[in-house]
């Protein structure tokens, strides 16, 4: 089998259409047909079932679909990596909303020290989205602020985060330096989405806890939710790192929760078989320090910002 023939295999299975593949590539729709029909005949499987003139993956097309990807991926690194070897410019990091708002852009400005000829690609998106990309070799490293398990990503802790509630001069929380948890009940709460480190946290314990949530409504965007807060339409549990202006202009009050655990880490991520470049290695360390250099800050009252 060849990359060729794999990046052929790779294109019909995500397009479902041997025609569309042919027409894209500039080649015949034979010589596709040719392609699959080589690898099958080398792996002794069926790569795809034709039901209704529509091609469907086998389980083992499925698996192929997944190492191909991989593949493709370290083929295309290998080749970027020699053609740029003198620059090693590219780097693609996922991060996830929190991680994207305060943490990228001083470990970046720290690896532009390193190398002021990278180009960083950042895609900011939930946990399981960024596990996903990591595992289809779509993003080199990421930072996230849920928790990934799974046997080909490894992770490691490197940044202490603590969750707060939060909520606006008007509530009825405000000037309390703690509520107990049992006060969450009913209380109509701004949440992040589906899929979102910090709401998770928050739904396993309250769920544990047999505390009802009142979700007012759900929000990708940090800034929204905490525009949210500051006019009373809820509150909402959110990292502290958000906050400090808020805090600092006297728009939102914080306050920590009595009988849950809001402490948490940010983990750096990165496939098993990732080759790491000088890039993705600087990018590492200088995650790692930064987490070391925040541990080292003194902890303080969060409204005394």
């Amino acid at each position: 089998m060849t990359i060729r023939s794999l990046e052929i295999f790779v294109k019909v299975a995500e397009c479902g259409k041997m025609s569309e593949v042919a027409r894209n590539m500039y080649i015949t729709q034979s010589s596709v047909s040719q392609a699959i029909s080589e690898i099958e005949k080398e792996y002794g499987v069926k790569l795809f079932d034709r039901i209704s003139k529509k091609l469907y993956l086998t389980e083992a097309g499925k698996k192929l679909l997944g190492y191909g990807r991989h593949l493709l991926a370290v083929n295309e690194e290998m080749n970027d990596c020699m053609k740029h070897c003198a620059k090693n410019i590219r780097i693609r990091v996922g991060a996830t909303v929190t991680v994207g708002t305060c943490v990228i852009s001083p470990i970046m400005l720290e690896l532009y020290k390193v190398n002021p000829l990278i180009e960083p690609e950042v895609f900011v998106e939930d946990t399981r989205l960024i596990a996903k990309k990591l595992l289809n070799s779509e993003l080199d490293i990421a930072i996230v602020e849920g928790k990934i398990k799974h046997p080909d990503i490894v992770t490691k802790s490197i940044i202490n985060d603590n969750l707060v509630l939060i909520c606006s001069h008007k509530h009825e929380f405000y000037k309390r330096d703690s509520i107990k948890v049992s006060e969450l009940s009913n209380q109509p709460l701004i949440m992040r989405e589906l899929g979102s480190g910090t709401r998770a946290q928050l739904e396993k314990q309250l769920k544990e806890l047999k505390i009802p949530m009142n979700i007012r409504w759900s929000c990708y965007n940090s800034e929204a939710i905490l525009r949210a807060v500051v006019d009373n339409f809820g509150i909402a549990v959110i990292s502290e790192l958000l906050i400090e202006d808020y805090l600092k202009k006297h728009l939102l009050w914080a306050c920590d929760i009595e009988g849950i655990n809001l402490h948490r880490t940010f983990d750096i991520a990165y496939h098993r078989s990732k080759f790491f470049t000088e890039n993705i290695s600087a990018f590492f360390d200088i995650s790692v320090e930064y987490g070391k250099k925040q541990a080292r800050k003194k902890s303080r009252s969060v409204n005394s910002l």
